[in-house]
């Protein structure tokens, strides 16, 4: 008696982007900076105060920012002002400054026993493991906007990049500049990354009234 081709049932698996906020996320506003410094200055949390400082300022991926050596950012005893790698995505040169504030929660993170002999300036926990991984860091940018009631499915390590930028453009307008601090080969890059035509559309949005 021949039997009939049942359909085949497959489990029924949830989207993998289910509760989730998909797509760009949001640079940090100069209020969240400050909140998060302070609580991490009051922890007395040195290498995660120097971590967040100097992904505000270099503006890296996080890709960049982990594998970043004790001598990219530090010579003839004492931080340096400016700095340049090369990129790992796209093997070009970007060059970042590094503020006062940055400078000082640098150069008190070197001082900590846990940096003497290391060669990357966030140096891993396991003798395997030269520096902190990219999910490591990105965990810990999570905590940190969860610190101030902020939602961490909106924020993430592109936030730290997006934040000292999105000011930038915001002030002055000058995409040139942004572009070459993010170290874009291409505008139309940045534009995206930015979302500088949204932003200026709901601008205009925003001024009409009915």
């Amino acid at each position: 008696m021949p039997t009939a081709n049942l359909p085949a049932i497959r489990a029924c698996r949830p989207a993998w982007n289910k509760g989730r906020v998909v797509g760009q996320k949001r640079p940090l506003m100069p209020k969240h900076v400050w909140a998060i410094r302070v609580r991490l200055e009051i922890a007395e949390n040195h290498r995660d105060l120097a971590l967040f400082n100097l992904a505000i300022d270099s503006k890296l991926r996080g890709c960049d920012l982990v594998k970043l050596k004790v001598p990219d950012v530090y010579a003839a005893g004492q931080v340096k002002e400016r700095a340049s790698i090369i990129q790992s995505k796209t093997q070009r040169p970007v060059r970042f400054e590094i503020t006062e504030g940055t400078r000082s929660s640098l150069t008190r993170w070197m001082g900590e026993p846990l940096m003497v002999g290391s060669e990357y300036l966030w140096p891993g926990r396991f003798h395997e493991r030269l520096h902190i991984s990219t999910r490591q860091y990105a965990r810990l940018v999570r905590e940190w906007v969860r610190s101030i009631g902020l939602d961490p499915t909106s924020y993430g390590t592109h936030s730290m990049r997006r934040t000292k930028v999105a000011q930038i453009y915001r002030k002055t307008g000058n995409l040139r500049a942004v572009q070459l601090l993010l170290g874009h080969t291409k505008m139309d890059s940045t534009v995206r990354y930015l979302g500088v035509e949204l932003e200026d559309a709901l601008a205009i949005s925003e001024s009409v009234e009915i």
